[in-house]
């Protein structure tokens, strides 16, 4: 058995929740799983509990509350006396406490509203009391869209113990300025910055048959596949000390764990970054074919309002 990689969790959004993948992990050093309150139609935490509950005290287990059932489909809410019921509930389920509880994707409910910056402050005391109370061991912010974000954060928002974003090569400028403001604001160590959906949400998509990511690593990235190369240069992009990945192929999770001991060529990430800062400057200031007035666009996929990424 290797040693335990804290560099890697295993991330089960997608996931069958089948035992193999609790014992494949552990056997490939894998000892962080990160779920959420959601997850499989809400039965992910007693799904998890069926197949492996003497398997989960040897993980580092985190979760995630905001996202509850609705009349037709899940829907998101920062209402404290759910998000503590949803906690009660996961502690039932799991039959333990979590080790971390994330804020589920906060911006959902933050857009636009006139207490934004309350509410935050709010929710966030909200997890602190739950983590004082044993509900949960720490708590985190998990936020697929942190750009609005920065803004909020003042002396009111107590101090996560992590912060969760997107990581790699598709995540835009956005993304990556806003986490880099928040681990600042925060005083975030960098032990307490985490990445997620490295390769977009698919590792096999046309993408990474057209872009090399192996330039990221400099020469000694040569002999790596190019999913591993975008997987080593997730870490970089933003700075994260884990990046959660979902498989249920030990194969692919070997492969990924091998890439990680490959330098990352920090100059081309910084001029990767400038690249994705002039796109959005142009961006910002592109001319309609008709009008030929400027007008400000999209600066990357997320800032389109409904969250779609093109």
């Amino acid at each position: 058995m290797r040693e335990p990689h804290p560099r890697v969790v295993l991330g089960l959004h997608r996931s069958r929740y089948e035992r193999r993948l609790l014992t494949d992990a552990l056997e490939l050093g894998i000892t962080a799983i990160d779920t959420s309150f959601n997850y499989r139609d809400f039965e992910a935490h007693r799904r998890l509990a069926e197949i492996g509950s003497d398997l989960l005290p040897r993980f580092a287990l985190s979760t995630k509350v905001g996202f509850f059932p609705g009349a037709d489909r899940a829907e998101h809410s920062l209402d404290p006396g759910r998000l503590r019921l949803a906690l009660e509930q996961t502690n039932r389920d799991l039959r333990r406490a979590p080790d971390l509880v994330f804020l589920h994707n906060p911006e959902r409910s933050l857009r636009g509203a006139s207490d934004a910056r309350d509410t935050l402050a709010r929710e966030c005391a909200a997890l602190d009391d739950a983590t004082a109370k044993g509900l949960c061991r720490s708590w985190g912010i998990s936020s697929w869209n942190p750009s609005s974000l920065p803004e909020l954060v003042d002396s009111t928002v107590p101090k996560p113990s992590v912060l969760m974003v997107r990581s790699g090569l598709l995540v835009g400028i956005n993304t990556l300025d806003a986490a880099d403001a928040l681990v600042s604001w925060w005083g975030l160590p960098a032990r307490s910055m985490w990445g997620m959906s490295p390769f977009g949400g698919d590792a096999s998509d046309p993408v990474w048959d057209k872009l090399d990511p192996r330039i990221f690593l400099g020469g000694q990235g040569s002999s790596l596949s190019r999913p591993q190369a975008a997987f080593r240069a997730a870490y970089h992009l933003p700075r994260v000390s884990a990046v959660a990945v979902g498989s249920d192929s030990p194969a692919h999770l070997r492969e990924l764990l091998a890439a990680l001991d490959s330098p990352v060529d920090e100059q081309v990430i910084l001029q990767y970054r400038d690249l994705l800062r002039d796109r959005r400057a142009v961006s910002r200031l592109e001319v309609p074919p008709r009008s030929g007035r400027p007008r400000a666009g999209p600066a990357s996929p997320e800032d389109l309002p409904d969250g779609r990424q093109v």
